[in-house]
């Protein structure tokens, strides 16, 4: 891609970030509901994990089963800052990306090593030992009770978090940015280099490039981006739980993009809007709530056979022609 097809894009791009924020943004004045509020908060938390796992499995071709120890982990960090250290939003906004950035070095480092399965499972054994680590260290994280008693959410730049209008505020600005910053990555020299890296390592390899060097790159990029959303959800549910980096948040992310797409950047956030979506619906209609979602998710898989935005974009595509 050219320098200049490079700036059009990014430019492009930051004009439909400033435009999905601005519509975000004005949902408060629109309805006073705090369903929409809470809807918009997991939104933003998911949409972020969810996108964050699609670098790693659309664009770089590394299927993670452990994706949710970023998410978890961001969350412990953040809250434990807050509790423990008394440090303010932005410094233990800073650690948790901190903390989530070293865990996915030290994890990366030896699963990008590896080829398909024996990734995939590596990535979920050292998930496993994160969330038996949470649950054992009862003096700080609270174990299988989760880290209770609420955080402290001191003010900053005139945004007091205890409130749901600001912390719905801060939450969109927070996925906005953070799409956007992984767009821009994506679309970047180093993006395609990545898909060159999935598409076909060895002529990577003869090119010059470092495999192993790009892939751990693009890990832990993809930990930092989803322990942000890791950040989202402690301050919603005012604290951080075990089940944040349980093996079952890393397959409601892994659904998410099977339902949303690979192929459209954008396809993981409408993925996790309609798991969410599902989610509800199903718990305040039936007690057989794992069955009837499993059953939902198996159909849709099975209508489109790709996900819903990669459906819509061959579609589009198709009818162009």
């Amino acid at each position: 891609m050219s320098a200049a097809s490079s700036r059009s894009t990014l430019g492009r791009d930051t004009l439909w970030a400033l435009l999905a924020l601005g519509a975000l943004l004005a949902v408060p004045y629109l309805t006073s509901s705090r369903i929409a509020l809470d809807f918009g908060i997991r939104l933003a938390a998911y949409g972020l994990l969810a996108t964050s796992l699609n670098i790693l499995v659309g664009y770089g071709g590394m299927v993670s089963f452990g994706h949710a120890m970023f998410f978890g982990g961001g969350a412990y960090a953040f809250a434990l800052s807050l509790q423990k250290t008394g440090a303010s939003i932005p410094q233990a906004l800073l650690i948790a990306l901190c903390f989530s950035a070293v865990i996915g070095l030290l994890v990366g480092a030896v699963c990008v090593r590896l080829k398909e399965i024996y990734f995939s499972f590596l990535t979920l054994a050292f998930q496993m030992f994160l969330h038996s680590i949470i649950l054992t260290w009862t003096t700080l994280t609270g174990g299988d009770q989760g880290l209770t008693g609420g955080i402290p959410r001191p003010p900053f730049l005139g945004l007091n978090l205890a409130d749901p209008v600001h912390l719905y505020g801060f939450a969109c600005v927070m996925a906005v940015v953070g799409l956007w910053l992984m767009r821009a990555i994506l679309q970047s020299p180093f993006g395609y280099t990545l898909r060159m890296v999935r598409d076909n390592a060895d002529r990577a390899r003869f090119l010059g490039i470092a495999v192993w060097r790009v892939k751990l790159s693009a890990f832990v990029l993809a930990a930092c981006f989803a322990g942000m959303g890791g950040v989202i959800m402690a301050l919603f549910v005012s604290g951080a739980f075990p089940d944040f980096s349980y093996w079952t948040m890393s397959g409601e992310a892994i659904f998410m993009i099977m339902m949303g797409g690979i192929q459209v950047f954008i396809g993981p956030v409408v993925g996790a809007a309609v798991l969410l979506l599902l989610n509800d619906a199903i718990s305040r209609t039936t007690e057989y709530h794992g069955l009837v979602l499993g059953l939902v998710v198996l159909l849709f898989a099975l209508g489109f056979k790709r996900g819903l935005m990669d459906f819509l974009g061959q579609l589009w595509a198709k009818q162009q022609r």
